[in-house]
C-alpha cells in the first residue's frame, strides 16, 4: 500500500520559511516536516511514497536525492571519488517526486499522482501536519466498512481562551485544549482507487466537490482520532511543534529512533 503525499502548496502564512523553501521541508527537530511525516507511515511499514510536488519542487527532490549523504559521517577519498557512510540510520524509502504544476489544485494533484499509485488502496496525506495516528487501525477502520474513503477526523488544539458562560458571568476560563470543537479533517486518509472519479481535473479542490460527492453517495467514512494531531499552518503553529520537540518527548515520534 502506497502513501500519498502532497507537497506542493507554497505556505503563505509561513512566508519567513516557505520564501526560500517549500512548506513541507521546514523543519522542526533540524528536519523536515515532511521528513517526520513519513517517519510516521515507515514506523508501520509503509515505505513507498508518492511525493506531489509544485511550489520549489526542485528543494525536495535535491534533499532527497542528498539524503543519504547528508547522514551520519562519511569517509571521501578525493583521489578514487569514493564515498563510504558511518553511522548512518538505513532508511528503506521508496519515493516517487512527481511534479503537478505550481498552480494545480489539492484534488488536481491527488489525480496526477494516479500513475504512480496503481489500482489498489491507497493512503493520503497533507505535507504539514504532524499526529500519532495508528495507521494499521486507521487501515482496519477503512477495511471494515467497505466505502471508498476514509478521513481522519481530528478535534483541533485551542487557539485563544474557552470562556463558558453563566448569563453574563464568566463561570470557567481555560487555555485547555478545546476538547467541546467540532470535529475537523486531519487528513491521513484511506482511499479506493475509484475516488479518481470524483476529480474533474487540475482545478478540482479535493476538500470541496470529490468529498462531498463522496458524502452524497454515502462513501466517506470518519476515523475519529482523539489523541494528538498538529498542522503547521502558522509559525505559532511551527513554535509549538518545535517547543515539543525540544521537550524530548513529542507526541508524533512514535519510531524509536531517528
Amino acid at each position: 500500500m502506497k502513501v500519498a503525499i502532497l507537497a506542493g502548496g507554497v505556505g503563505t502564512r509561513l512566508a519567513e520559511e516557505t520564501v526560500v523553501k517549500p512548506k513541507p521541508m521546514v523543519e522542526i527537530g533540524g528536519m523536515p516536516i515532511l521528513w517526520h511525516i513519513m517517519k510516521l507511515y515507515s514506523h508501520y511499514g509503509f515505505d513507498e511514497f508518492a511525493v506531489a510536488l509544485g511550489y520549489r519542487g526542485e528543494y525536495i527532490k535535491k534533499y532527497f536525492v542528498d539524503f543519504c549523504s547528508l547522514q551520519g559521517s562519511l569517509s571521501v577519498n578525493l583521489g578514487t571519488s569514493e564515498v563510504e557512510r558511518h553511522g548512518a540510520e538505513a532508511t528503506n524509502w521508496k519515493i516517487d517526486l512527481i511534479e503537478t504544476g505550481a498552480d494545480t489544485a489539492t484534488g488536481g494533484r491527488i489525480k496526477r499522482l494516479q500513475p504512480y499509485l496503481g489500482n489498489e488502496t491507497f493512503l493520503l496525506t497533507w505535507g504539514d501536519g504532524v499526529a500519532d495516528v495508528d495507521i494499521p487501525k486507521l487501515v482496519e477502520f477503512h477495511r471494515s466498512h467497505g466505502k471508498l474513503a476514509t478521513v481522519t477526523a481530528v478535534r483541533p488544539a485551542a487557539r485563544f481562551g474557552h470562556i463558558e458562560f453563566d448569563g453574563d458571568r464568566v463561570v470557567e476560563f481555560s487555555e485547555k485544549p478545546q476538547t467541546q470543537e467540532g470535529w475537523i479533517n486531519g487528513a491521513f486518509f484511506v482511499l479506493e482507487p475509484q475516488i479518481f472519479d470524483y476529480i474533474d481535473g487540475d482545478e478540482t479542490q479535493w476538500e470541496l466537490e470529490p468529498m462531498s460527492g463522496l458524502a452524497r453517495d454515502g462513501q466517506l467514512m470518519a476515523y475519529r482520532h482523539t489523541s494528538f494531531w498538529q498542522c503547521m499552518d502558522t509559525l505559532r503553529d511551527k513554535k509549538r511543534l518545535e517547543e515539543l520537540w525540544d521537550s524530548g518527548s513529542p507526541p508524533w515520534r512514535i519510531w524509536k529512533s531517528g
